[in-house]
């Protein structure tokens, strides 16, 4: 049992290491914090990268997870929109400086001070202004700024909820600010965790959606999730048909022999790419004739603000846009971790604690 002021969590000691059930501090408590109990939380593709230092060295020990809901155990007196017994959920950023450019914008997701590298405002693997180091959801308990805390709307469950806080808003932010509305047509690279999530949230814009996928294997799951066509990306023949019928793609899956040229070749001029997967190493390969011949845009993306978590919850419960989730145990996180590893989620891994 852990104290008033640790919690326990699935740690991670180093690239390669098991994952240990261990008790670590939770941030000294502030009057702007929000403490919970953690019931669920989801894996992210973003917790491969960080265990392993994918994108950079990370901070060890470090407790991953960022799609973590669970019920208000505890409010700092500065917190009026948040009450013990609330629901609440934590996605990706834990805090921003609030006081940048980004951040007076609300752009909070893109403040320098508060990006999600090592020593920013990410969940975990990052750092408080305190100096305590941000710890995720594969625990028992979190605490943090009240900012990036969210109310979940009464028409979801908690383990549905989980997954919206990374997957859901990371591609709901870009559609939403690219203005996908009925008439446009929007591809979709990528079925899987971030793309059954941009699928549902196209078709529910309004939009026609296309799954771009290198295989027929994933053919009957994408036209249950709102598809209107499917195109095997390794048909050359159907790949030149459909040249220029696209005003967007969504890329949510990318590997390091991508074919820049095989997909911009889909998109109608002045067309937009989204780029929501973020690799390990540098884009290469983009041709630039034809990205200038075509006046197309490649546009990058990092989660939402809180403001875009908040419209994206009230959408979803409108909408009815649901993640497909697998739950395992929170005691058996390295198992769930190593399916994710292995490619078995469908579409989404969420951790349950015990009640």
């Amino acid at each position: 049992m852990s104290s008033e002021n640790t919690f326990f969590g699935w740690s991670c000691s180093g690239k390669g290491q098991p994952l240990e059930w261990k008790e670590l501090p939770l941030k000294q408590w502030e009057e702007t914090d929000v403490e919970m109990e953690v019931s669920h939380c989801g894996i992210c593709g973003s917790d491969i990268h960080v265990m392993d230092s994918g994108w950079e060295a990370t901070n060890y020990p470090c407790v991953v997870g960022h799609e973590i809901v669970g019920i208000c155990t505890r409010v700092g007196k500065n917190v009026k929109h948040i009450h013990v017994g609330d629901r609440i959920g934590v996605g990706a950023q834990s805090w921003s400086c609030g006081e940048c450019e980004d951040c007076l914008s609300g752009n909070e997701n893109i403040c320098p001070k508060g990006h999600l590298g090592t020593n920013g405002g990410g969940t975990y693997n990052g750092r408080f202004p305190t100096g305590d180091n941000t710890y995720g959801g594969y625990a028992n308990k979190w605490r943090g700024d009240h900012r990036f805390v969210f109310k979940i709307p009464c028409s979801m469950t908690n383990e549905m909820a989980a997954c919206f806080f990374c997957a859901g808003v990371t591609t709901y932010a870009p559609l939403r600010r690219s203005r996908v509305k009925a008439g446009d047509r929007v591809g979709v690279i990528g079925i899987g965790g971030l793309g059954h999530f941009a699928i549902q949230w196209i078709r529910a814009m309004g939009a026609e959606v296309v799954a771009l996928s290198h295989s027929d294997r994933k053919r009957e799951d994408a036209m249950e999730l709102g598809c209107d066509d499917y195109i095997v990306t390794h048909d050359v023949a159907t790949m030149k048909k459909n040249a220029n019928t696209l005003t967007h793609i969504i890329c949510t899956s990318f590997a390091n022999n991508f074919d820049w040229s095989l997909f911009l070749n889909l998109l109608k001029s002045d067309g937009e790419f989204i780029m929501v997967a973020i690799p390990e190493t540098p884009l290469q390969g983009i041709p630039p004739l034809l990205l200038a011949g075509k006046q197309l845009k490649i546009t990058g993306s990092i989660i939402g603000s809180p403001r875009m978590i908040e419209d994206m919850l009230q959408f979803a419960a409108n909408t009815d846009v649901q993640p497909w989730i697998n739950k395992y145990p929170m005691k058996d996180a390295p198992a769930a971790v190593q399916a994710v590893r292995d490619g078995k989620p469908r579409y989404r891994i969420v951790l349950e604690n015990e009640p």
